[in-house]
């Protein structure tokens, strides 16, 4: 049953690099290649190797890379140099030698940065092809990339000066301050907020006549420029001038017109670019850094970082971008004539600006609330038996502290203030969803005491981590996420802030934390779609790894489950039924508890749970008492099942089509192994289990489907990392590929139970579980009009955000055949679909005078049936709405029209 070895390219790729390995050459060995030694080889790879300066051994290595992959993967003659290439790139980064950069490659084959990396994937043909360290590099150099475009696009939006090697200079200061005093130079708010900080060291040096008019009423000028007579003069006054200070009013204007926070700014100027500056001797100077200067050292940095050359962004290179457009087209700002209305500069939605944005709002959401427990919050702490309010504040105290030294280590040890100030957010956010939840609990239980809860240190740790991964998935930007199974990584090791960074920075159990994701996004409901769909998938996250982990209290409760046989963590059963989203935050951090069954102690009789209180049913004389089910273990298998059927059921939809019966054998299996085998999963992946049980029962039932196909399929779906198949976890501190693991592990652990799928009397299958809708659900859901089978209308409410931070798409959508902007028409629309008895009718004239309807009769079933004339007015409603939808767009698509031809002119 072990999966038949095709090709020798994976074994040949070992042996590569086991001799990598033995050979560990050095940066500095054979630095001139030696065409005679390599004879054998292609010339042109050869001509290739020499001109990008590569070692013999780089040579060697890259050429027997390629012998090992050129029969799978297509190389016509104009791409073959391409393929070569990738070698080339993927050997040095596996032997970690400096023979060229990313530019340089891109140069000799003529491929942008999103072309080569792609190309570089192309390669993985074998499992083993490419290393988890090339992969790890590749990750971060598209992060880095992106990042940096994001970074760009908003600088030449910006274009402060009319003189070009200014802004030019400006630039390549920039890059090199980012590569120097930035830590993670792939953060994309605190690498903007420094370009901020340049902005401002560059405006205030800048002659006012070159200045862009909104900068030049903004410099806080005391008096005129000093001119260079005037500084020589101060000079021989002074042999060193004093320090300039920050221009505040210089730097507020730049916050403000790019949406970010004054202060922070500030403290980034103060701390990380004051030591740049400092570094380069400019801290106490009134000019220019010298361009020939900054460029020298610039390129010091970008041959030493080994990837691209920023600077090329202010020409456009074709190695960074397609085409020029690219950027222009993201920047573009649509025009408005709008009639009844004062013209509205609507902002474009870049990444930059999203991220500003997104910032913004938390910040205002959380404007009302305190940095301490609010009055409503301190009478809940002082009804409890045993009052918690010294102990959290301790708890914050203390966990502060932590988050900072880990924060700092991580992006910068001159960036802890940051730190401390997104901690401070997280604690308002922390306080706030704490009262919220108390206020529902109070309601639904009718009871105010709430010791038991409030005095359970998880509970408020896993509460603060939530409310820190909100604010940092804020700043970190939604568009530059990484994350995800890392478990054994070889890659980066530069920590990532990205989920699930906030457990190990509080030692908090990923089990644990899961328990307050849903009651946390339910008490507060300011919370955006893009950080509900964040925390949800830190869900699936936990579901699919990181619960499993080696320590994890689900182990025990497993174990506990296991002694137990009558008490199962999941009946089959129960598969069929809807996923019941009622449990709260009570619920899951005062399991285990038997529902319907609870024996509360006298302290907390108030605590709050899903049941009544009911007394517990004696048990026998001499026997045992079962011990009780745990709420959260019963839900996070509820979970756990729908998340892994979804999973295998798409990736059967991929491979299977033809084979529809062989998904519910895979699931039954894969079921069992969940359930049953459940110490398969320590220390590995949800996915591995998966695509193991799949090639399993495609084995005994003689269906042909390698393991290489499952794997390059699985590559496809959503959230997926390569190290999930090619990492996987063999024998205690032993790693290798899912290839091995099947044979190893999984087959010797289930081989019996796989073999009864190909006798006569099967296992009885397992039923399917019932997939529901995400309970994370919005009330701005859109709703259908009654009377009609595909119209629906979304509800208007307050928008988060301000008509200048809407992106031109967002505009638009909520304009139905009206001006931009106009409130009154959407409330007179609203009010017409949200009626519940239907009592006016519509011509759509929104001016005229609404008219009763006759009233709705009922069947005898019960079910109503409206009137004639009712049916007809929704119709006409509907060709009206579909009309005006129609018109709109028709605008729209003349307004782009013009808009084209316009710029076409310029």
């Amino acid at each position: 049953m072990p999966p038949k070895k095709r090709g020798s390219g994976a074994a040949q790729m070992k042996e590569v690099k086991s001799a990598v390995k033995s050979a560990s050459p050095d940066k500095k060995e054979s630095p001139e290649l030696s065409v005679k030694k390599h004879r054998e080889k292609d010339a042109d790879f050869v001509s290739l190797c020499k001109s990008l300066h590569v070692t013999d051994t780089v040579c060697d290595q890259a050429w027997v890379l390629w012998k090992s992959v050129q029969d799978s993967v297509e190389a016509g003659a104009d791409s073959q140099k391409k393929l070569w290439s990738a070698c080339l790139f993927v050997t040095v980064t596996d032997l970690d030698v400096a023979c060229f950069t990313l530019t340089q490659v891109q140069k000799e084959v003529d491929l942008n940065v999103n072309q080569f990396l792609a190309l570089v994937r192309k390669l993985d043909v074998n499992l083993d092809t490419i290393s988890t360290r090339v992969d790890s590099v590749l990750t971060r150099l598209k992060k880095k990339f992106d990042v940096t475009l994001a970074l760009y696009q908003r600088f030449e939006n910006i274009s402060f000066s009319r003189e070009k090697e200014t802004m030019r200079s400006c630039w390549t200061m920039f890059l090199l301050a980012k590569g120097r005093a930035l830590q993670m130079e792939d953060d994309l708010v605190i690498s903007f907020q420094l370009l901020l900080c340049v902005l401002e060291f560059f405006i205030k040096r800048c002659p006012a006549d070159l200045l862009q008019p909104l900068y030049q009423s903004a410099i806080n000028r005391g008096q005129s420029p000093p001119t260079r007579t005037s500084r020589r003069n101060q000079s021989k006054a002074k042999p060193r001038p004093p320090e300039p200070e920050v221009d505040m009013q210089l730097l507020e204007t730049l916050c403000k017109e790019n949406d970010c926070n004054a202060e922070e700014v500030k403290n980034v100027y103060q701390t990380s670019f004051s030591a740049f500056l400092e570094s380069m001797d400019l801290s106490r100077s009134l000019d220019f850094p010298q361009a020939n200067d900054l460029n020298q050292q610039y390129e010091e940095h970008y041959l030493k970082s080994r990837d691209f050359d920023g600077r090329l962004f202010l020409d456009g290179d074709e190695t960074l971008l397609d085409h020029k457009l690219e950027m222009s087209q993201v920047e573009r700002t649509p025009k408005k004539n709008v009639r009844e209305e004062e013209p509205v500069l609507i902002a474009p939605q870049t990444p930059v600006r999203a991220a500003m944005s997104s910032i913004q709002q938390l910040r205002v959401d959380l404007t009302s609330s305190g940095d301490q427990p609010s009055a409503n919050l301190v009478t809940y702490f002082k009804n409890c038996t045993v009052d918690p309010t010294e102990e959290v504040l301790k708890r914050v105290e203390t966990l502060g502290q932590v988050f900072g030294q880990r924060f700092g280590q991580a992006v910068g040890p001159r960036c802890v203030a940051l730190g401390k100030q997104r901690f401070t957010l997280g604690v308002r956010l922390y306080y706030r969803v704490m009262e919220s939840m108390l206020k529902s609990e109070e309601k639904r239980l009718s009871v105010q005491n709430f010791s038991k809860l409030l005095n359970d240190s998880t509970f408020h740790t896993s509460l603060l981590a939530c409310a820190l991964e909100v604010v940092m998935a804020t700043y970190g930007g939604s568009s530059f996420k990484t994350g995800g199974y890392n478990q054994g990584s070889s890659g980066d090791p530069a920590e990532d802030l990205c989920f699930p960074w906030i457990l190990d920075v509080f030692n908090l159990a990923a089990f644990d934390f899961y328990k307050v994701i849903e009651s946390f996004i339910k008490a507060e409901p300011t919370l955006s779609k893009e950080i509900v769909k964040h925390l949800e998938s830190c869900e699936h996250l936990i579901m699919e790894n990181i619960a499993w982990r080696m320590g994890s209290p689900l182990f025990e409760l497993l174990k506990q489950t296991q002694e137990a046989p009558a008490e199962q963590v999941e009946t089959p059963a129960a598969f069929t039924q809807p996923l019941q989203h009622n449990h709260t935050a009570a619920d899951l951090y005062l399991s285990p508890m038997r529902p319907g069954h609870r024996v509360l102690p006298p302290e907390s009789a108030a605590t709050p749970g899903p049941q009544p209180v009911a007394q517990a049913p004696s048990q026998p004389t001499g026997q045992t008492p079962r011990p009780p089910r745990s709420n959260s273990l019963n839900l996070f298998y509820k979970k756990l099942y729908r998340l892994a059927y979804m999973r295998l059921k798409m990736l059967c939809s991929y491979l299977l089509p033809s084979h529809p019966d062989l998904e519910h054998i895979m699931w039954t299996l894969f079921q069992h192994t969940l359930q049953h085998e459940y110490e398969l999963m320590r220390d590995r992946h949800l996915d591995q289990l998966m695509m193991s049980a799949m090639y399993a029962i495609c084995k005994v039932k003689n269906v042909d489907l390698r393991f290489k196909t499952i794997v390059t399929s699985y590559k496809n779906m959503p959230n997926t990392n390569q190290e999930t198949f090619k990492h996987v976890l063999i024998t205690e501190g032993h790693y290798d590929s899912i290839i091995v693991f099947y044979n190893q592990v999984f087959i010797q652990k289930l081989k019996t139970i796989i073999l009864q799928y190909a006798s006569p009397r099967p296992p009885t299958l397992s039923p399917i579980p019932q997939i529901p809708c995400s309970p994370y659900k919005f009330p701005s859901s859109p709703l259908r009009v009654p009377g009609s089978n595909n119209v629906y209308i979304s509800p208007m409410k307050n928008p988060r955000l301000s008509p200048g931070i809407m992106t031109p798409r967002s505009r638009m959508l909520v304009s139905i055949g009206e001006s931009f902007g106009l409130s009154s028409r959407f409330q007179k629309i609203n009010q017409m679909v949200n009626s519940s008895n239907l009592n006016v009718k519509r011509s759509l004239d929104l001016d005229s005078t609404p008219k009763p309807l006759k009233r709705l009769r009922f069947d005898v079933d019960g079910q109503d049936e409206a009137d004639g004339r009712l049916c007809v007015c929704m119709s006409h409603i509907i060709m009206c709405l579909c009309f005006h939808l129609g018109s709109a767009r028709s605008r729209i698509q003349e307004q782009n029209m013009k808009e084209d031809a316009e710029s076409r002119k310029e």
